[in-house]
């Protein structure tokens, strides 16, 4: 029955379920989840891009409670005023020319470093530790290594997950917040070339300086933890299917529609959450003014509607790049660039990189998780 479906369900394999969900009721009321579950893409693509009838700007929304408004959870001409000056930045070509050689010089001390070993946790030893430089790096916070950044962002997340849970952000997130604040208004001050904090306190939007200091928070939200996952979903995939993974080798040109394949197949953020503004029918469904509507994206990159035999992992397949990992509309990824270089070098690294690549067969890894998806250890090993 859809009434009973559980958090629970969703957390460990939510792709059987979601399936359902989509086929029976496309928008479903959930209790469980305390509002609406969007599982079609022709539904998710209607949510996600009319931010006037499906808000993010609602005091429910848990981050806003922890950094304050930011781009994360404003709409309209605030949105825009919050999102502009740090988008610019991460432009395609912008992008390649900022970040190419860093991430391709941290990817590959990564790898050396792992190589010795003939074994290695990849979520925990790669893909976290270079979304995390990325970031340190983006933000320019002079004197502030990625070690610091990963605590501020560990403390901003233990928070926001309490207040989700219905208790209070504990003291830590506070702290982070101060500390993070310094280190802001330092870099504004400082106005080192090329500083992005100090380019957005400068730009017309005219932003406070704790405007910047939330935004730099979503920053982190944004380039560490989906970054990760995607980094570890896509070796998890490529080293899952070793027919696929010959395709690849063969053909080191469909690295990218791999990449693209693996977010359509499990895309790192698998929800994202909005409000009803007004009495909205949708998908059949009569939802409520204030309601809770939450965008399945693991369930519309999965409809068969849009992508045939969609729980295959296909490298060829045509439209994989149709897929909503990064969302949608006024709220789309502007760090979908850099995410996607990140992930190309990491792989790219391992594969050159470490002979015979494969998943140890002792520890079996599967993605987990509600809202954010990966596995939560990727163990692997490679002939030394």
């Amino acid at each position: 029955m859809i009434s009973e479906l559980t958090a629970a369900d969703l957390e460990d394999d939510p792709h059987p379920h979601l399936a359902r969900l989509r086929e029976r009721a496309p928008a479903a009321l959930l209790p469980e989840l305390g509002g609406w579950l969007v599982t079609s893409r022709e539904l998710a693509l209607r949510v996600l891009r009319d931010p006037g009838a499906f808000t993010v700007d609602d005091p429910r929304f848990s981050t806003a409670q922890v950094v304050g408004p930011s781009m994360l959870s404003l709409d309209g001409a605030a949105h825009t005023r919050h999102r502009d000056p740090f988008a610019r930045p991460f432009r395609p070509a912008r992008t390649r020319e900022r970040f190419t050689a860093f991430v391709e010089a941290e990817a590959a001390r990564l790898v050396a470093g792992l190589a010795p070993a003939g074994r290695a946790e990849l979520r925990g030893e790669l893909a976290g530790p270079l979304a995390v430089a990325v970031v340190a790096e983006a933000l320019g916070l002079d004197g502030v290594d990625a070690a610091t950044v990963r605590s501020w962002y560990g403390a901003f997340v233990d928070a926001v997950s309490a207040i989700t849970a219905g208790g209070t952000a504990p003291a830590a997130a506070d702290e982070a917040y101060r500390l993070l604040t310094a280190a802001v208004e330092e870099a504004i001050a400082a106005s080192r070339p090329g500083s992005l904090l100090a380019e957005a306190a400068r730009d017309e939007a005219r932003l406070t300086t704790p405007e910047v200091v939330a935004n730099s928070a979503i920053l982190m939200f944004g380039g560490i933890d989906t970054t990760e996952g995607m980094i570890a979903n896509a070796a998890l995939h490529l080293l899952g299917h070793p027919d696929q993974l010959r395709l690849v080798r063969d053909e080191p040109a469909l690295l990218p529609a791999a990449i693209e394949e693996s977010l359509r197949l499990e895309p790192s953020a698998s929800v994202v959450d909005r409000y009803a503004v007004r009495d909205t029918a949708l998908g059949g469904a009569d939802v409520r003014a204030g309601d809770l509507v939450r965008v399945s994206i693991a369930g519309a990159n999965r409809d068969p509607a849009v992508f045939p035999d969609p729980d295959r992992f296909d490298v060829r397949r045509r439209n994989a790049a149709e897929h909503l990992a990064f969302a949608h509309g006024p709220h789309f990824c502007f760090g979908a660039h850099l995410a996607r270089l990140e992930t190309r070098t990491a792989l790219t690294a391992l594969l050159d990189r470490l002979p015979g690549l494969r998943l140890d067969p002792d520890r079996p890894a599967r993605p987990h998780g509600l809202v954010f998806r990966k596995p939560p250890r990727l163990d692997v090993t490679w002939d030394r």
